[in-house]
């Protein structure tokens, strides 16, 4: 069994040895993930983004995910929703509304990742957005932000004018 710092590892007998790229990439998520419990406050678009790029930055299939959030914006809650192919998800808006209502969320972000490592919204995922924000204003949820992790850059449809 070893004990793991940032950038070594002691080994059962003492000795002091390199850090793997893969425990450091372990050991960051594992940090990031102690970040978001339930209560943390996403007061930042950084902060989401951190945490958004170690946790789907790597998978080969598409996956929306969303942030359920309090009326101060505190996490309630972090939750697939929704798992596809290499090349898109189907999303449905009313189970997005129904596991907001059943988080009792005040706003939520959403947010997803493209496999193919192109950051750039579809025509798709803007039409999406739209008819979520659409939905959740009918029961008063506030669509914050819709994130889009394509390899280690993240864009916000809020920052482009998208929502």
């Amino acid at each position: 069994m070893s004990k793991q710092n940032s950038l070594y590892t002691v080994d059962a007998a003492g000795t002091l040895i390199p850090a793997t790229g893969e425990q450091i990439i372990a050991a960051a998520r594992r940090h990031i993930a102690r970040r978001f419990h339930r209560g943390t406050c996403l007061d930042s678009p950084m902060a989401a983004r951190d945490y958004l790029t170690m946790k789907l930055a790597t998978r080969e299939f598409e996956s929306f995910c969303v942030f359920y959030l309090d009326n101060r914006h505190r996490v309630l809650e972090f939750a697939e929703l929704f798992r596809g192919t290499i090349d898109g998800a189907s999303v449905y808006p009313r189970e997005v509304v129904k596991e907001a209502l059943r988080h009792n969320a005040a706003a939520l972000i959403c947010c997803h990742q493209h496999p193919s490592g192109v950051a750039e919204p579809s025509a798709a995922d803007e039409l999406i957005t739209r008819r979520l924000r659409d939905a959740l204003q009918l029961v008063q949820i506030k669509l914050l932000d819709h994130l889009l992790v394509a390899g280690d850059q993240v864009v916000s449809f809020a920052q482009r004018g998208l929502l």
